[in-house]
């Protein structure tokens, strides 16, 4: 396993710090037999859950990092430790050189949070009256408000939903609305997990769009949970991967191929009709050999994908 922190800033640089982060659930253990339920009223049994186990790593400001990993790994319980909705059981936690346990309230104001399967639009209103409500109860200045709200209202196009009630919106309509709402007062942080989970092809990619676009003309530092691997490696410059509640992996995505064993091949056609299949690790190399063999009239490239890697990768973790 790779592990990599990052220690070179300072604290004015990070966004998010997590420095021996130790978070244990305790469950109740329930038995529905008559002998089960005298039992837990005596004694009742726990069960012990380590989400996560001495995690450590920096993000720095303006960064978009992928937080990968499988299920039960420990993302979501990450992000909401960073978003103050859960206590560390040991270790130290800094966003925007804050604490999340003492100044929630103040981290909130800089940070932007969206769960994919949530929602914070007013149900059975138009979306245009969620967003003013908000710009009242979170106190955005009324100039702030308004350029923001022209920003996502043309860059997720969302002009022809601000009168249409929420319960009316498809799933993507409502992740474009959401994702449009949490950006109303300039967050500097925001978290999203499972932003694209269930968007078509289009949606999608203007969702992408969107959020690179953001992080590269505001700076905005995003870190992203998805199990979808291809997402990840389009929106974000490094990747996380968490195993077991620690860091596996810390790096970007040429590396995480490289990790992976990522199979890279071609198929050789021949003048004479043969063809031959090549696996190579260097392309420029690889180029160089073919451009010095004659009677080649076409070249198949393949990888092996990253999903596919990934889905290795997570069998032998369980293993």
């Amino acid at each position: 396993m790779s592990k990599k922190v990052q220690t070179d800033m300072s604290p004015t640089d990070s966004a998010v710090s997590m420095k021996g982060v130790t978070k244990i659930f305790t469950q109740l253990q329930r038995d529905n037999t008559r002998k089960g339920i005298l039992h837990n009223l005596i004694k009742p049994e726990k069960r012990t859950i380590i989400a996560l186990d001495d995690l450590s790593f920096e993000i720095k400001k303006g960064e978009f990092v992928a937080y990968a990993g499988p299920n039960g790994a420990g993302k979501s319980t990450t992000m909401r430790l960073i978003s103050g909705m859960l206590l560390p059981t040991e270790g130290d936690i800094s966003v925007l050189s804050m604490s999340p346990q003492k100044q929630r309230r103040t981290i909130m104001r800089c940070m932007g949070v969206l769960f994919g399967n949530r929602t914070e639009l007013w149900w059975d209103h138009p979306v245009i009256q969620s967003f003013e409500w908000k710009q009242v109860v979170w106190d955005i200045p009324k100039p702030l408000y308004q350029k923001n709200l022209e920003m996502v209202t043309e860059l997720l196009d969302i002009g022809d939903l601000l009168k249409t009630f929420a319960r009316e919106l498809s799933l993507g309509q409502r992740m474009r609305a959401d994702l449009a709402m949490l950006l109303l007062h300039s967050p500097e942080l925001i978290l999203l997990d499972e932003p694209t989970l269930g968007l078509d092809v289009m949606v999608k990619r203007q969702m992408i769009d969107f959020l690179k676009e953001l992080n590269k003309r505001q700076g905005t530092t995003i870190v992203v949970t998805s199990h979808d691997m291809d997402d990840l490696e389009e929106m974000a410059e490094r990747i996380l991967l968490i195993s077991k509640g620690r860091i596996a992996f810390d790096g970007d995505f040429t590396a995480l191929r490289d990790k992976l064993d990522c199979v890279k091949s071609a198929i050789v056609s021949f003048e004479d009709g043969t063809r031959k299949e090549i696996t190579y690790t260097d392309t420029n190399l690889l180029l160089k050999e073919l451009s010095e063999v004659g009677s080649i009239v076409d070249v198949i490239f393949s990888q092996t994908s990253l999903e596919e890697g990934m889905a290795n990768l997570y069998a032998k973790w369980r293993e």
